[in-house]
């Protein structure tokens, strides 16, 4: 198994620089992983320096991120930027609010306006596990079905105290989703390559990770 394969190789701290941004591609690029994960204002940034490079790396963006708590306008906008930026990919974060209100209608017109505005890029949407129950987190993947999505996807990683992915969760996911074509992302916690392997055994088809070069040596 080449586990670089299956690894976004990420980079979300608030305090991250345009040097920790450029290091973070060069590390992509070396070991061979799939793509690297920022923030939209390091989107272009990472973009130009993988094409100057002549890499395939693959560059994904956050929106609505980390509190899935954005005005549905204003994550709109943020895809339709990311995307004049170079995103090839789109990970966004569900209306986690209005899944704990029950209030799944909202969440779903939610995700099917960002599966319009995603134009044909891959669309990861992030449940943030460690806020939901099993019942929960079923009901968000099969949201996520209704809206036609790529992946589901464990966490943003900045939940206070979060565990992150889990192998429960993880399974639990791909079970939900896995028969109706759609990927299962394991993110959040990933420092070791027992944990990677185990989360790929349990169904995910990538590993969203700060520890990616920890994990390869």
């Amino acid at each position: 198994m080449d586990l670089a394969k299956y690894i976004e190789h990420t980079k979300l701290s608030p305090s991250a620089t345009p040097e920790d941004i450029k290091l973070l591609v060069e590390e992509a690029i070396y070991y061979g992983f799939l793509g690297v994960c920022v923030n939209p204002q390091y989107v272009k940034f990472a973009a130009d320096l993988i094409k100057e490079k002549n890499a395939r790396t693959k560059v994904i963006s956050t929106v609505n991120f980390p509190l899935g708590a954005n005005k549905i306008n204003t994550t709109l906008s943020q895809i339709e930027d990311a995307i004049k930026d170079g995103a090839d990919e789109i990970d966004t974060v569900i209306n986690i609010g209005a899944l704990k209100a029950g209030n799944c209608k909202q969440a779903s017109d939610e995700l099917i306006l960002q599966r319009e505005a995603s134009k044909g890029k891959i669309l990861k949407v992030i449940l943030e596990t460690d806020l939901l129950t099993g019942a929960e987190i079923k009901i968000a993947c099969l949201n996520c079905v209704s809206a036609n999505v790529d992946f589901v996807k464990t966490s943003t990683g900045f939940v206070k105290d979060g565990i992150g992915a889990t192998v429960e969760n993880v399974k639990l996911m791909y079970q939900t989703v896995g028969k109706k074509g759609i990927g299962v992302k394991a993110a959040g916690g990933i420092k070791s390559k027992l944990l990677a392997y185990d989360l790929i055994n349990a169904g995910a088809t990538r590993l969203g990770t700060s520890s990616g070069v920890q994990l390869m040596k």
